[in-house]
């Protein structure tokens, strides 16, 4: 209920901002009854996702310019996802055995399943094993459980790579923050452990990308190449980046 009321509460300071085009920590405070540190969390949040802009003691509302940029990249990032997931069930056959991991560019995969027939799915994200129910398929699907962290929306921890180790897998489907041509792919997550448990149980590895993240710079490795069978991303890759990840024996898939 707490969280359901955390989400309600920033819609309607993101419409009030969008409205008066300026708000004040300490009005937004007396109006929903809440504390100033909760609303500066609130705006931090709302910052983060394009929709307002933090100043000295509240917020404003985005240049109308600023609001068609990020109308147009969440436009063009569902695009890329989209292909990238359309590309990616390819890979999957009838009664395949799958692990899909959390995250938006996998979760976009679920919706693209419902032409198969007998899977098993395990995941980790409750988003997406919602997902999974709502398809006509009925697909089996299995949870991992585990410890609950909020920076990632899933299930990690010991309890979950224990789950996990229980089962073998024909594929896995893992997303990352980024992509070291050297290394592998990064994570601004400290928690790898169950990404490596994941990929320790599926015959095939399989990292669903977008290619603005090939080539970040990002400090924790989460998986080395030799554990990753295909990279899947859009077409924005480039032949010098797409010959450097096959050099390390991937298969590289652009849709």
């Amino acid at each position: 209920m707490r969280k359901r009321n955390t989400q309600v509460r920033r819609h309607s300071i993101a419409q009030l901002v969008k409205e008066k085009g300026q708000v004040s920590v300490e009005e937004l405070s007396a109006l929903f009854d809440t504390s100033e540190v909760t609303i500066r969390k609130d705006l931090t949040s709302l910052e983060n996702n394009g929709q307002l802009l933090r100043r000295y003691g509240g917020a404003v509302a985005l240049p109308q310019e600023a609001v068609d940029e990020v109308l147009n990249h969440s436009i063009e990032d569902i695009a890329d996802k989209e292909g990238i997931a359309k590309a990616a069930v390819d890979l999957i056959r009838d009664h395949n055995r799958i692990v899909i991991d959390c995250g938006s560019t996998t979760g976009a995969l679920v919706s693209c399943l419902g032409s198969k027939k007998g899977l098993v799915i395990m995941t980790n994200s409750l988003a997406l094993a919602n997902a999974v129910n709502e398809l006509e398929n009925e697909s089996t699907l299995l949870m991992t459980g585990g410890t609950w962290d909020s920076h990632s929306d899933s299930f990690q921890g010991k309890v979950a790579e224990s789950v996990l180790r229980s089962y073998d897998f024909d594929q896995l489907f893992i997303g990352a923050d980024g992509v070291d041509l050297t290394r592998g792919t990064t994570t601004f997550n400290e928690l790898t452990g169950l990404s490596n448990v994941m990929a320790e149980v599926a015959r095939e590895v399989i990292v669903m990308i977008e290619s603005e993240k090939i080539g970040r710079k990002i400090p924790n490795l989460e998986l080395a190449w030799d554990a990753i069978d295909v990279l899947v991303t859009d077409s924005g890759l480039s032949l010098q980046q797409k010959q450097q990840i096959e050099s390390n024996g991937v298969k590289v898939i652009c849709a």
